[in-house]
């Protein structure tokens, strides 16, 4: 433990006191990132595209002849995986949210950034297309740097030109992707098909999202990560010795020292060759420990293990690892912790997925006609009369049928020959029911209403009868 102190005592703490891509007098340091290549850039490259197909490929796909995705805020009208949620759900919406947050706080602290760095769209978006669009176009880092630096001529312009209108290109089918979330794909292909000028407000709101994803990718950035994002600060609420990470094994690499052929290596193993930051998105140094700026992307790993192979020493100077797993010198394993917590994230899930497979196709009230006392009839039957409403939660009408849940009962809709419940909407109205009084055991009975739709139970409410004492 003394020796541990004693490195990270060595350790220059001053990159604590700014951020990466912000200089001491608050400009823009603009970050040329080298092209990522290794393993793990290869596993990352295979998750975008399997991310970047089912994002765009979601709002065609079809369930029912209805979005399998839908986001209709406007109208509050939400489908995911084919279940239409609306605002009766808000119950669920809660859980949900719920479940969300302790979602993201167990699989940080466990997991760390692992998000940032593989699936966040800002990520993908930015490394895995329009940064490999800037490198086909411009080429690597130096070379970038060189052209922006370059005087004014025919080749940076066309150069600059056709980045800019790739990017802004992409934007546009991005925020046309965006707007098929929200209003689906027949919406979409209404809107392009008719006159613009029917659809002037679509079109300035479609131009002003390709607008911001442009700029936010074209110049904004990895500010997203370091300045807006607020992951980054949650994190380091979150994170604590035990947490998985992309870290430096300083136990190993310190003292730093350059390579001499021929010459017996007596300090640590980094030989300060700076690729790890040369090939960090947003231009910080892994070396000196975990940072708020970092995603997690492993381009660090990938650009050290090369180098390491190259100067004949071990991998993973810079590996996922956890805090305590370097400075105690322990391999990453599945311990009881990571173990125990990833439990709970599968418990979590499993609660949310029952609660979502086992929702009802519709929700029914049926209350008591307030300031209408029971009548005894003819037939020697006590009746009350009730008012009821069925939303439909599903995408197809509902033929609505009522029946009381086990006693002496019969039920008489008050002018309407049959009740139906419109697809994604509701139907209402009032009824008799007709209970023996044999049934009744005192004033106010709690009975039981089965709600069925062509034969098949959809769900049971439950209300109150009353009626005279026997």
């Amino acid at each position: 433990m003394k020796q541990e102190e004693d490195i990270y005592a060595e350790l220059d703490q001053s990159f604590r006191d700014q951020v990466s891509t912000i200089d001491s007098e608050g400009k823009r340091v603009w970050v040329y990132p080298q092209k990522p290549k290794g393993r793990f850039h290869q596993y990352r490259v295979m998750v975008a595209i399997t991310c970047l197909v089912l994002l765009f490929g979601m709002p065609f796909l079809r369930l029912n002849g209805e979005p399998l995705m839908l986001f209709n805020v406007l109208e509050r009208k939400f489908i995911i995986f084919g279940m239409l949620f609306g605002p009766q759900d808000f119950a669920l919406l809660g859980l949900t949210m719920i479940t969300f947050m302790v979602f993201i706080i167990l699989f940080t602290v466990v997991y760390g950034r692992l998000f940032c760095g593989w699936t966040c769209p800002q990520t993908i978006f930015m490394e895995m297309v329009f940064r490999k669009i800037e490198y086909l176009i411009e080429g690597d880092a130096n070379k970038q740097r060189a052209l922006n630096k370059a005087a004014f001529s025919a080749e940076k312009v066309v150069k600059k030109a056709t980045k800019h209108i790739v990017f802004f290109i992409i934007s546009f089918i991005i925020a046309n992707t965006f707007l098929a979330y929200l209003i689906s794909t027949d919406e979409l292909f209404k809107l392009i098909s008719e006159p613009l000028s029917a659809h002037i407000g679509d079109l300035t709101s479609l131009l002003i999202f390709t607008g911001v994803f442009y700029w936010v990718f074209a110049f904004f950035r990895e500010q997203v990560c370091t300045v807006v994002c607020p992951y980054g600060r949650l994190q380091g609420v979150l994170l604590d010795k035990n947490s998985i990470v992309v870290a430096y094994d300083y136990m190993r690499g310190e003292k730093r020292g350059k390579l001499h052929k021929g010459e017996e290596r007596t300090i640590g193993d980094c030989i300060d060759c700076h690729q790890c930051v040369a090939v960090c998105p947003t231009g910080i140094d892994i070396r000196n420990g975990t940072q708020l700026e970092c995603v997690n992307c492993t381009a660090c790993i990938d650009a050290c293990d090369h180098i390491m192979d190259k100067v004949g020493l071990p991998r993973g100077l810079i590996t996922y690892a956890s805090e305590k797993g370097i400075a105690e010198r322990v391999k990453l394993k599945m311990s009881p912790r990571i173990i125990g917590y990833s439990a709970v994230l599968v418990l979590l899930l499993g609660i949310l997925s029952f609660a979502l497979i086992s929702r009802n196709d519709t929700e029914s009230t049926i209350l008591r006609t307030p300031g209408v006392m029971y009548q005894e009839n003819p037939d020697g039957k006590v009746s009350n009369l009730y008012n009821f409403k069925v939303n439909n939660k599903t995408h197809q009408d509902l033929p609505i049928q009522f029946k009381v849940h086990e006693l002496d009962a019969n039920i008489k809709i008050i002018g309407l020959d049959s009740v139906i419940s419109k697809k994604e909407g509701s139907a209402q109205g009032s009824m008799f029911i007709f209970i023996n009084p044999k049934e009744l055991k005192k004033r106010s009975t709690k009975i039981k209403i089965d709600v069925y739709s062509n034969g098949r139970l959809l769900e049971t409410v439950k209300t109150s009868f009353l009626g005279p004492v026997n």
